[in-house]
């Protein structure tokens, strides 16, 4: 999954970075509200995470302004402030959820999985396709209740193309969903990963629709 997090504090803004990316997704930074407002506009994101005290453009005017064209993208608010005034505001803006500084990040992970999970089209912790059994929160793949272990990029992957079953996605659509806006990988980069999860799925459920990409389907027996 792939989040924008528009913080103007470089070091709390690295340190949250630093943890998303070990728990597999994909992070682009904004560090003012500018920059943010149009990333979040032109790009596509799953989560964005949004301070409410930035330069140039506050996270309230962002939110009140994505909403306002039709951007459904989930919010999260931090903020320093501790007032209930405050936390109305911003949900009244459109933010989905609101978690105040400091925090610790496991809140804030726990907090991006709900909001996900409420806005995917498939709104379920566990994916069951045949007998592969994906646990999106734990993160963990079993196949006949054995577990099979997938570094975070082969869990993401693996995901995406999960809630996006019996559908035809592209190279690009993963590649932007996967990795950050910096990413200048080999072009064949998803092609090896895909062969990596074949490999130790060591079935056929993942199809290459040629010319096209890749289809994660059920096999019939």
């Amino acid at each position: 999954m792939r989040i924008l997090l528009v913080e103007d504090e470089k070091k709390l803004s690295d340190v949250i970075k630093k943890g998303l990316i070990e728990e597999g997704y994909a992070v682009d930074q904004a560090f003012n509200g500018e920059e943010g407002l149009y990333l979040a506009e032109s790009e596509s994101y799953d989560v964005i995470i949004l301070d409410i005290m930035l330069p140039k453009l506050d996270g309230m005017t962002i939110c009140r302004e994505l909403r306002k064209k039709g951007i459904v993208i989930p919010v999260l608010m931090l903020t320093a402030k501790t007032r209930v005034e405050d936390k109305v505001t911003g949900l009244n803006v459109g933010a989905d959820d609101y978690l105040t500084k400091p925090f610790e990040f496991i809140e804030l992970k726990s907090r991006i999985h709900a909001l996900i999970r409420r806005s995917s089209q498939k709104p379920i912790s566990t994916i069951s396709i045949g007998d592969i059994e994906i646990d999106t929160v734990k993160r963990i793949v079993k196949k006949d209740g054995k577990e099979i272990i997938f570094t975070p990029k082969e869990f993401a992957i693996l995901e995406f193309l999960a809630r996006h079953k019996d559908e035809v996605v592209t190279r690009t659509q993963i590649t932007e969903h996967i990795w950050d806006y910096n990413f200048e990988g080999l072009s064949n980069v998803v092609d090896v990963f895909i062969a990596s999860l074949r490999k130790k799925l060591k079935t056929k459920i993942i199809q290459t629709v040629h010319g096209i990409g890749y289809k994660l389907t059920e096999i019939k027996v």
